[in-house]
């Protein structure tokens, strides 16, 4: 079945023009006819050509009208208040059709812009927001070993006559947190780089378990009352050596700051977990703590700016595997990840 084709503007003028000149054309001649000749006089004729031009005006006014209110559709496009109803609905011509058309494709062009403009704000706002809350991040984390370092450097300089075994305690505190504030600017420097996408992996095959026990044997140096205990068969991976040493120092390091128990590091089959009798961590933040920059006040966490966890997500992400974290409160965490040999 052919579709049907709206007229042109021109199309339906002329075929109502001719529509309206037969219909009055015929009208006048019937009434010519009927009429007998007794009554035809010049008053008649002056009668039925004024009847006849009042059809007409009255034809072109309600013509005027239906333009008229062509164009009012047209104005309601362009207030967008029509933008929802069918394009083309309620229009009598090819011409109004075809603006109609083309109106509500500007107007959607323009309400896309204004949302991608709306979530480009947003998304603004959110990136400044985020920028802010690092900078404070950074300023809280860097506050106290910088103050430490000064307040030492201070001693030493004023005192000259220091004990010498107290003159070296406080060489050494100055020296470790000097070491706190290198390690606070590495990890801010690799998560630059997970950020831009310039971390790329090298991969290698190694056993995971010999290197567990070297991170475990440099974290109980750090931390001289802890034990760290690792469990389990040879675990070979193809994987980044660096960024595993990584996960399983910031997995561990975080296992031995909240808790005064034994860390434990087990190797079963194809997985990997660190194991702690700690605070815990409460259901409102278990799927929170490994978003960067996030802390929380409970249990006076410090979790060196929020990247820790952060870190450990994006190096296993690369790895295509994922941190898995059971907790609860007072009783203790497992941090663990699959990985296929």
């Amino acid at each position: 079945m052919a579709m049907y084709r709206r007229p042109s503007l021109s199309e339906y003028v002329i075929a109502r023009l001719i529509t309206l000149v037969i219909f009055v054309t015929f009208l006048f001649s019937f009434i010519l006819l009927v009429t007998p000749d007794k009554f035809k006089s010049i008053y008649f004729y002056i009668t039925l050509f004024t009847a006849s031009q009042i059809v007409l005006l009255i034809s072109v006014y309600y013509g005027t009208k239906q333009v008229s209110k062509e164009l009012k559709n047209v104005e309601d496009y362009l207030s967008g208040a029509s933008v929802n109803l069918e394009p083309s609905a309620r229009f009598f011509t090819y011409e109004f059709e075809r603006i109609n058309e083309k109106l509500i494709l500007t107007l959607r062009k323009m309400q896309k812009r204004e949302k991608d403009k709306r979530k480009y704000t947003a998304k603004i706002k959110l990136k400044n927001r985020q920028r802010s809350d690092m900078l404070s991040a950074i300023a809280h984390e860097f506050r106290n070993p910088i103050a430490s370092i000064m307040g030492y450097s201070q001693t030493l300089t004023e005192d000259e006559e220091i004990p010498t075994a107290l003159r070296l305690k406080f060489l050494r505190k100055i020296y470790n947190n000097g070491e706190k504030i290198e390690e606070l600017l590495s990890r801010l420097l690799l998560w630059n780089r997970f950020e831009s996408g310039r971390q790329k992996l090298q991969l290698s095959k190694f056993d995971l378990n010999p290197l567990a026990h070297e991170v475990a044997l440099n974290l109980e140096d750090k931390y001289k009352k802890r034990e760290i205990v690792v469990e389990g068969d040879p675990f070979v991976v193809k994987a980044d050596r660096a960024l595993m040493e990584i996960v399983l120092k910031n997995l561990i390091e975080n296992a031995l700051k909240y808790s005064n128990d034994i860390v434990t590091v087990k190797f079963e089959k194809d997985r990997v977990s660190v194991i702690d009798k700690g605070v815990g961590i409460s259901k409102d933040n278990i799927d929170k703590v490994t978003k960067k920059f996030f802390r929380t006040d409970e249990h006076s966490w410090d979790n060196s700016m929020g990247l820790g966890l952060a870190i450990v997500k994006q190096i296993l992400k690369l790895h295509n595997t994922a941190l898995e974290i059971e907790s609860e409160e007072d009783r203790g965490s497992t941090f663990s990840f699959s990985f296929s040999s």
